[in-house]
């Protein structure tokens, strides 16, 4: 009779983009300016065509949508990127990764 692994993963290893605390630093810094910019950017853009009656038209109407969704998108994964890098942990769980918490 073989033997088999019962051993179930709980949780998966993510590779930071370096191990060097001053880097990290920087990188944490780069990417949450790079994440305030694109939300304020995507935020400006949806309230432009919110509120001027000139820009009520399709193409517009789904530019606005393309912001939100681009909202929807970074806020699912960089705000967890963001905290790995501070807390130095580069795990997350099966649950976590299946729902991007």
């Amino acid at each position: 009779m073989a033997t088999v692994n019962q051993t179930g993963v709980s949780e998966f290893l993510l590779l930071g983009l370096t191990d060097d605390p001053a880097l990290q630093s920087l990188i944490f810094s780069i990417f949450l300016s790079m994440y305030l910019i694109t939300i304020l950017g995507n935020l400006l853009i949806i309230l432009a065509v919110s509120f001027d009656s000139h820009l009520h038209t399709p193409i517009y109407f789904f530019l606005s949508n393309l912001s939100f969704n681009d909202i929807c998108l970074i806020t699912s994964t960089i705000p967890k990127m963001l905290v790995n890098i501070l807390r130095q942990d580069q795990s997350i769980t099966y649950p976590g990764c299946l729902f991007r918490v």
